[in-house]
Formats: structure tokens, sequence, C-alpha cells
């Protein structure tokens, strides 16, 4: 206690300025409007920072939950859509009976492991069978297609991504009727080579690509990507379409697996239609 007291004795003129220096500025912040509003702003602007600051740690520490969220926003808000209703018109005795039936549902998955440069290249999600995922079923992302669920376990599936070399989806140049199949030349994982479009046509430059409706895999309209050069294949008929994929496979985290509620019910009509011509 003694050295405390001649600690404060010896320093005595420094606390004393302390004490007086702080006393003035309350004083001064108090009498005169300019200096309040000035010292608040001041403060005001140093705490707003340091706030700032915390919050987006706290918003880059979040970001998996965030995404999470989006995420399943995102499936949601696809399960809404308009366009993803299977327009069921009946007509008797000249009453038109519309009744709006969906006829794709999206499921949400997370990537959890990838490859992107091999000649042949999967995607691992965190979604399989207790899901409702089955194989066959298309797959999509933010920015577009991405590829086809190829095997299926309990918790997870494995996608056989666009860029492989068995992978055919068939496309189409937006606003033509014109389609062919699309392959991947195992070079660039950001081009895809569209096939099979006649050489009549006028292409646009940056036309969008998207998927032609065709089959029971994906919707019609899905964009696959842009269109960079073309030229015909060989002298023949036929275009050879660079196409730049709209989905980046290197920011892939995400993708929603579409199921086609009414694949089943198609597929097994087709399958009378080419068993009535074998016969």
């Amino acid at each position: 206690m003694l050295n405390l007291w001649r600690f404060f004795s010896r320093f005595s003129a420094f606390f004393l300025f302390i004490i007086y220096f702080t006393i003035s500025i309350i004083l001064l912040v108090r009498n005169n409007d300019f200096q309040r509003a000035s010292t608040f702003n001041t403060s005001n602007q140093y705490v707003g920072s340091i706030y700032q600051k915390v919050s987006d740690v706290n918003k880059y520490l979040h970001l998996s939950v965030v995404n999470d969220s989006l995420a399943k926003e995102n499936v949601a808000l696809r399960n809404q859509l308009k366009s993803s209703f299977f327009d069921d018109s009946v007509v008797i005795k000249a009453v038109n009976d519309t009744i709006n039936r969906t006829q794709y549902e999206y499921i949400v998955g997370e990537v959890v492991n990838k490859s992107i440069t091999s000649r042949n290249n999967y995607i691992t999600i965190n979604r399989g069978s207790k899901h409702g995922i089955k194989k066959g079923m298309g797959v999509i992302g933010p920015n577009g297609v991405v590829g086809i669920v190829w095997n299926v376990s309990e918790d997870f599936s494995s996608i056989q991504s666009i860029l492989h070399e068995d992978t055919r989806i068939t496309s189409s140049i937006e606003g033509t009727p014109y389609f062919g199949p699309l392959i991947w030349e195992g070079d660039d994982p950001e081009i895809v080579t569209l096939t099979d479009i006649p050489n009549q046509l006028n292409l646009k430059p940056k036309a969008r690509v998207v998927t032609s409706g065709l089959g029971v895999i994906f919707p019609k309209g899905i964009l696959i990507g842009t269109v960079l050069k073309s030229g015909v294949k060989g002298g023949g008929s036929f275009l050879d379409i660079s196409v730049k994929l709209s989905t980046s496979f290197y920011a892939l985290q995400y993708v929603y697996v579409i199921k086609n509620i009414f694949a089943a019910e198609q597929q097994t009509l087709e399958v009378q239609n080419k068993k009535s011509v074998n016969e």
C-alpha cells in the first residue's frame, strides 16, 4: 500500500493533468454544439468501422450456412416455377379442362468431390436413393447443365459430368428447331462441341445453346452455354459449333437433380411403340 501511495505521489502531476484534460474535454463537448457533433461523428466513424470489420468476419464464418440456405431457397423456387408445370389439356365436347400438374421436381445436393481435368470426369454429391435420386436423372447447377446421374447409393450419388467422353446431351440453338448431341473433346473444361446442326443455319454471335427437351432427362430450354464459333464439318452439310459452357466446374458447389415425374410413363409408352414397330 505504501508503494502504491509513493507511485501516485511521484506521478501526481501527470494524473492531475489527465484529470483536468478529461474535464476540459467534457465541458467543451457539452457546451459547444459544433465540438459535440464533431466528437460524436468521429467516435461513430471509428466504432462503425470496428462493427463493420466484426460483421465481415461473422459473415465469412457463416458463409457455409448462407450457401446452404440459398441453395434450399433456390430449389424451392424452382419447384414453384410455372415452367415446371405439365399442361394436361383434355377436350370433351368442346370444353377445355386444363389442370396444372407438376412435371419436374428438384433435389438440391452439395458437391463433396469432383474431377475436372480427367478424360472422364465425375462429381459426387451428398444425396442418394433415400432422397429420391435414381440413375439417369439430369443434373443442373445455378448457371446451367452439369451432367447425368450415373451411380446411386443410399446417401450419395455420382454424376457423369458433361465433361465426359460418353456424355451425350441433345441440345439446340435457342429459337431454332435444330438439335444435335453435345460432345466434350477432352481438352478445355470450359468448351464443348455441338454437332449435327445443318450448315444453312445463320448463327448469331453468342447465341444461347439450351437443352432441346427431347427425351425424359432435361426440361426444354435449360442453358448449356453460348456459341463461340462454328465451322462446316469435313466440308459436309453439318456444322461443328464450339460452345462455351455457362457452368464453371471449378466453382461448382451445389447442384439440382431433376426428377421428371412422368419419365416412367413416357418411357413405357415409347417401349411399346418400338415393340409395335418390330412386330
